[in-house]
Order: structure tokens, then C-alpha cells, then sequence
């Protein structure tokens, strides 16, 4: 490094960051947009994005109540992977990892994604028919996934116990090599800075408190800097969904719950992957800082709250161990919560509402973060032409009266 790129550093971390240019425009809101976004979140930024970039809408403002990327966002555990059972989720997955996969590039940012892999293990005979069924489906949708037999799962990660004497002994594996992990805040950046650049405003802490109607049609939002008027409007609010469709009039089927995880002091590289288990219930992977990050299931217990919970953070460390007896002397350094929008089907709702011109983009329970690009992507054709894109057609709120659920409990029952 050259002696004025090492000046270049030393002067900035004195300054304090004065004199950086914003990634995105600070933007005042304006009387009347064509669609308002409501939530700054990934989903809603990707819309926002996708609007400007594939369908020329740049007439658009994407209203956050607190800081950009501060809910789920900043809140998950950063897993990507599209190795969902359904073909209809399978292919709206594999859309976003496939946007993924190009995402720094179209973006101009870099997201940290790696492609280290995603390795679900199988424990009894159930897992392991299961597991193969998965693959054999996933495979027939022209999606990468494999099956590893038990020493196979040892080679590619070495440090898991593989041992018969386990008491969750390892039978084997579903593999989805492209599968991995992002930067989360990097992904929200990213997706900030280039649709301010395409003219989408972004407001913050400017907080939803009705959505204005008339004649059964949407006519714009009551914020906590005044109405802003709006053609269309997209909720995009992951674990309040229900409480904006509530102001609109219309009830979702949808419960709230809280899901936590947390990190561990940061080692050496010791797990090139992303581990998960559903039947032991905990999932791990390492993060570029060093620091083991770790998960397990929502707390059942229905709210608001983004905290975690005593008795999970035992079942947590406790499952970990089981796996992963390497373990045993890591310190963990803190735990958190997001809020989780969960279907009766365990898949989302992208759709329109009964209130025309209001479209909703929620119930993505722990699979959020992994679909952003790919759910931007649909719900911004769904809001410019009015009508679903067919990889989102089935994710309508009417499956809920008409019994077309997509049943994706299975690829859900650990969160992630």
C-alpha cells in the first residue's frame, strides 16, 4: 500500500467520515409519488430498484419509520439458498439466488456474497427419504443440490461429530454447492444507493401511521411527516404486515414471532460452510470477522419483541454441541431478535389486496432475506403492471380461500 493510500486512511478515521458523499440521496418527500414503497428493508429497497431499473418507474418513494436496513434486514443470519421442495418455490428461490449471483456486478457493490455452500444433514431414516426426496425434485427443476452419505458430509466439513455413538448420529446430507451467505447491510446499501441513483427517494424515520383510501381505491399514506399522496403503494414491513393491512381495512392470515440468534467471539477459520440441522434444530456458518453465527427456531410465543429468550439460547447452544463438540469453549458475545411474518402455509404472500392499487409483500417467515432480490424483482412487476409475474402468481392472498397452499414447512422448520 502506498504511503498516500495509507495517509488516506489515517486522515478519514480521525475525521470522522466528514466529507464522505452520501451513498443515497437524503430525499424530502414530495406531495404525490407514483408508488410509494412503504419499508426500507431489502424487499422494499429491491422493489424500489426493480421498478426504476426493469420498468422505468422512478417516480417512487420507499418510506422507512426508523433507519434504513435497521428491521429484519440487520436482524437475520445472512443464508442464501433456493433449495426449497415446491416447484413453485423452487422457482421463485432459484430467481434470487440467480439475481444474487450477479448482484454485486449489476449494483456496482460489493455484497460479500460467497458461495460456500449449504449443507443440511440427516439424522434418521425419516430425514434421509425426506432429504432425497428433496434433491431428486429439486434436481428435476434444473436446480444444483446432492446427496452426501455420511463420509461424504465428514469430508466436507470435517469437524462435524459423524460418530455412531452420537446421539444424533449423521447419516448423510443435502448439499446446494452454490448456496452461502451475503453481507446483509451491504445487500440494503447496495440496493439504497442504486435506486437513488435511478431517482427513487428514500425518507427515513418518517413513520406510517394511516393508508389513506377512496372510492375502494388507495390514494396515498399519513405519515409522521404528513400525507404523501401515491397512485400505488406497496407494503413491504416483515413482521408488522399485519398492522399496516389492518389500517387498510383488511386482515392477513399471518402470525408475528420473534426469532433470535446470536454470535460466538470470533476463532480462526474453522467452518467454510453453512451447517443446518432440522431435526437437531440449530444452524451455523462463520462470518468474515471470525464469529460463529447461530440460529435455531422462532420462539412460538406470538409478539413483537426483538429479543431473544432464555430458554432458546440453551436449546440453541445445546443443539450445537451435539453437532459440533469443538465448540464447547467458545464465549458467545451477544444475541438478537427480528420479527418473522409467518403463513399458515409457511410461504409469502406477494399479491394484490382487496383495496385497489395497494399490494402487499409479506409471510416470508424465516426465509426473507435469501428471497430480496427475487422478491423485488416480482413485486415490482406485480405493482407496474398490476398483475403478478408468474413466478409470484402462486403466492396470491386468495390460496388462502381457494386451498392452493404451497406447503414449504419442511424447508422451514429450522429458521434460517
Amino acid at each position: 500500500m502506498g504511503s498516500y493510500s495509507v495517509f488516506a486512511l489515517v486522515k478519514n478515521a480521525f475525521s470522522h467520515h466528514a466529507g464522505w458523499e452520501r451513498a443515497w440521496r437524503d430525499a424530502a418527500p414530495k406531495a404525490e409519488y407514483d408508488v410509494v414503497i412503504i419499508g426500507a428493508g431489502g424487499h422494499g429497497l429491491a422493489t424500489a430498484y426493480y421498478l426504476a431499473k426493469e420498468h422505468g418507474i422512478t417516480n417512487v418513494a420507499v418510506i422507512e419509520k426508523g433507519w434504513l436496513g435497521g428491521g429484519n434486514t440487520g436482524r437475520n443470519t445472512t443464508i442464501i439458498r433456493s433449495n426449497y421442495l415446491w416447484d413453485e418455490s423452487a422457482a421463485l428461490y432459484e430467481k434470487s439466488l440467480q439475481l444474487y449471483e450477479g448482484l454485486s456486478q449489476d449494483l456496482n457493490y460489493n455484497i460479500m456474497f460467497s458461495q460456500r455452500g449449504v449443507l443440511n444433514l440427516a439424522h434418521n431414516l425419516s430425514d434421509v427419504r425426506e432429504a432425497q426426496r428433496r434433491t431428486n425434485a429439486l434436481r428435476l427443476n434444473g436446480i444444483d443440490s446432492e446427496w452426501l452419505d455420511a463420509e461424504g458430509v465428514r469430508e466436507f466439513c470435517p469437524i462435524l461429530d459423524i460418530s455412531r455413538t452420537a446421539r444424533y448420529p449423521v447419516l448423510g446430507g443435502t448439499l446446494q454447492r452454490r448456496g452461502g451467505t451475503a453481507r446483509h447491510d451491504a445487500v440494503a446499501w447496495g440496493l439504497a444507493r442504486a435506486a437513488s441513483a435511478r431517482g427513487v427517494d428514500i425518507i427515513q424515520n418518517c413513520e406510517v401511521t394511516g393508508i389513506r383510501r377512496a372510492g375502494g381505491k388507495v390514494v396515498g399514506v399519513e405519515t409522521a411527516k404528513g400525507f404523501i399522496g401515491a397512485k400505488k403503494v406497496g407494503i413491504v414491513t416483515a413482521g408488522h404486515s399485519s398492522v399496516l393491512a389492518q389500517m387498510a381495512g383488511f386482515r392477513l392470515p399471518i402470525e408475528s414471532h420473534p426469532l433470535q440468534a446470536l454470535v460466538s467471539e470470533p476463532v480462526k477459520p474453522v467452518i467454510d460452510c453453512v451447517v443446518m440441522s432440522n431435526a437437531v434444530h440449530v444452524y451455523v456458518s462463520q462470518s468474515d470477522k471470525g464469529e460463529l453465527v447461530i440460529g435455531a427456531g422462532i420462539d412460538t410465543f406470538t409478539g413483537y419483541g426483538q429479543r431473544g429468550s432464555f430458554h432458546m439460547i440453551e436449546h440453541q447452544m445445546g443443539a450445537l454441541l451435539e453437532l459440533f463438540p469443538v465448540f464447547s469453549r467458545l464465549r458467545m458475545l451477544r444475541q438478537w431478535g427480528g420479527i418473522v411474518d409467518v403463513c399458515p402455509d409457511a410461504s409469502p404472500i406477494i399479491s394484490k389486496t382487496p383495496v385497489d392499487n395497494l399490494f402487499i409483500n409479506c409471510g416470508w417467515g424465516t426465509g426473507g432475506f435469501k428471497a430480496t432480490p427475487g422478491s423485488g424483482f416480482v413485486f415490482a412487476h406485480t405493482i407496474a403492471t398490476g398483475e403478478p409475474h408468474p413466478l409470484n402468481a402462486p403466492f396470491a392472498l386468495d390460496r388462502f380461500t381457494t386451498g392452493h397452499l404451497i406447503d414449504e414447512h419442511g424447508a422451514a422448520a429450522v429458521a434460517h
